[in-house]
């Protein structure tokens, strides 16, 4: 038996050498390193290192960690946590909002995980591989068809920071300290506007909903100022389908933004786009949104991508980075990186965006999955999810206690109006294996429709609901 540097027995089993610690963590600093590095900086402790920030802010007590515990024993704690969390395998879920249950085909997992695509360092320098750049180039062209806008970036982080950074373009271009976003874009969209309008150094206004859908006249209303005021709006906001699950008129809203000088900023679910028309073509300025649907799993929250697309005239002013296509000496198409406007490649002062990188690898997933639909697939698609959410509304709004919340046309999304409290039939349904859909308030009911969602499902789906909002009725009933 030796000894190790720890002063643990080293023991010999089986032909293997395995160090056995008697330690509560895992690391690779000894007390000898550690004082090495604190004489070689120069001071006597590892307080030291923390004297000039001030007592008030520090733990005046020790952490409350529990002891540490082996490999194997973690592993287990690990795995207990993990089967805490309910997955889209585990229940029928009707649950969106923002992020929703499609199928990923086989082909996407096969391409991303080739190691040219997943093991590269992040994808922003101008050395990048062609195919790398190649994957951008493809990735930028299918979001412009999509949104009808000329020009796409190489991705950007997710939805919310997507719209966040449509309101810088719009800051920038317009000159202007007002934003005026509808009350049917996403609650995250908007909080994520609301913090970085803060060193925009705009304000936020919000206008609400009529009907479900953004309210024209006081959106009118609220662009009516003086462009000559301290406060003119730089940027409409409105997301399509909205929040509710509402189609909105997109190209009255761009009427109004464009007849005060706004730009008007659409956040959009692309997977709609195969059924209702193109924001671009509708009088959008900028596109935006969460690319989450688009051959990416919902991951417990991520990661995905953002994607990000803007007329012409905004090109220069867009956050990220635009690979371009191009022709070497000897006459051969080529990909290069076009624009970088990040403060790393261009002079501070002309920086567009702090983003780091691009989504690459969410990205590709994102265009794999657009090729393997096609056009006609992209159609076909939203023709499914459009049928089966008309036939989930009308099946759930005519049970006793359920209703709909508004009468605006839909697309994959749309809110109840329940006549119990819908945080206690939501555990209700789930404890029969089906998740329902996201509160809205104590009586609404946000419920989301994907093509893995079945007839068979919907008709199971009504029944619970049935059943949950009847058993709340009447404890509500009794205890009155």
């Amino acid at each position: 038996m030796a000894v190790s540097r720890s002063g643990a027995p080293d023991v010999v089993v089986a032909g293997t050498f395995t160090s056995l610690r008697r330690v509560s963590r895992y690391t690779a600093v000894t007390d000898d390193d550690l004082r090495e590095m604190l004489d070689a900086i120069g001071v006597a402790s590892v307080d030291d290192l923390f004297a000039s920030i001030p007592a008030a802010l520090r733990l005046d007590r020790p952490l409350d960690l529990p002891a540490g515990l082996p490999e194997q024993a973690v592993y287990e704690h690990l795995r207990e946590l993990a089967s805490r969390n309910a997955s889209t395998e585990d229940e029928v879920t009707f649950l969106g909002a923002g992020m929703y249950d499609h199928y990923v085909p086989a082909v996407i997992d096969m391409l991303m995980e080739r190691s040219e695509f997943l093991t590269p360092y992040t994808p922003y320098q101008p050395e990048i591989s062609q195919g790398g750049l190649q994957v951008m180039f493809e990735y930028q062209t299918a979001i412009s068809e999509l949104t009808g806008l000329p020009v796409s970036n190489a991705s950007v982080y997710e939805g919310p920071s997507a719209l966040a950074a449509a309101g810088w373009l719009a800051a920038q271009t317009t000159g202007r300290p007002r934003f005026v976003i509808s009350e049917g874009t996403h609650p995250h969209s908007r909080e994520t506007l609301r913090t970085l309008s803060v060193g925009y150094q705009t304000t936020v206004d919000e206008v609400p909903l009529r009907d479900g859908a953004t309210d024209l006249e006081a959106l009118k209303g609220a662009l009516d100022t003086d462009h000559r005021s301290a406060s003119p709006t730089a940027a409409v906001f409105v997301q399509q389908p909205n929040f509710l699950g509402a189609v909105e008129d997109v190209a009255a809203l761009a009427q109004a933004a464009h007849e005060h000088g706004a730009l008007l900023v659409v956040a959009a679910d692309p997977l709609t786009l195969g059924v209702l028309e193109a924001p671009g073509a509708q009088g959008a300025d900028l596109c935006v949104g969460e690319g989450q649907t688009l051959g990416n799993r919902l991951d417990f929250g991520g990661p995905s991508f953002g994607f990000f697309a803007a007329a012409q005239a905004h090109l220069r002013k867009m956050p990220g980075r635009i690979a371009g296509e191009t022709r070497d000496v000897d006459g051969r198409r080529g990909f290069v990186l076009t624009l970088q406007t990040r403060e790393q490649h261009i002079r501070r002062e002309k920086a567009t965006s702090n983003i780091c990188t691009a989504q690459a690898l969410n990205a590709l997933g994102g265009v794999v999955y657009l090729s393997w639909l096609g056009r006609e697939g992209l159609v076909e698609l939203g023709e499914l999810m459009l049928q089966r959410t008309h036939y989930a509304r009308e099946k759930l709004s005519a049970l006793d206690g359920v209703e709909k919340l508004h009468d605006r046309p839909v697309v994959r999304e749309f809110a109840l109006r329940l006549a119990a409290p819908v945080e206690r039939v939501i555990e209700r349904c789930r404890a029969a294996g089906i998740n329902p859909g996201l509160a809205l308030t104590d009586d609404g009911l946000l419920v989301a429709i994907t093509e893995r969602r079945t007839r068979t499902e919907i008709d199971r789906f009504a029944e619970v609901l049935d059943a949950a909002v009847a058993a709340e009725r009447s404890a509500v009933g009794a205890s009155a």
